[in-house]
């Protein structure tokens, strides 16, 4: 069974977040971090991975995703805060 991930990065603690899904974590944000990736990550330059969850099918994965997205900000630092109080970069954890 594949595993997909929903991933929140930030620009730095209380920064500008950003949302996505992939099914290979280390892949994704290893192409955020080095800029390979056209768009808002490399305009705002958002690259810290500071949330992670991971779901067994891509549908739920998508679902939350979407679901994540709508929520408002507070809400949103809240998740992250609870989990990554420190806001530590979690991709070198992922190595």
């Amino acid at each position: 069974m594949k595993d997909y991930y929903i991933y929140i990065l930030a620009s730095k603690r209380n920064g500008t977040l950003y949302i996505g899904v992939t099914n290979d974590l280390i892949k994704r944000i290893g192409e955020h971090k080095s800029g390979k990736i056209e768009g808002f990550t490399k305009k705002y330059e958002v690259h810290d991975l500071v949330y992670v969850e991971r779901h067994g099918q891509i549908k739920y994965a998508i679902k939350r995703e979407k679901q994540l997205k709508k929520w408002n900000r507070e809400w949103k630092l809240a998740l992250i805060e609870k989990e990554n109080p420190e806001w530590k970069d979690l991709y070198d954890g992922l190595l």
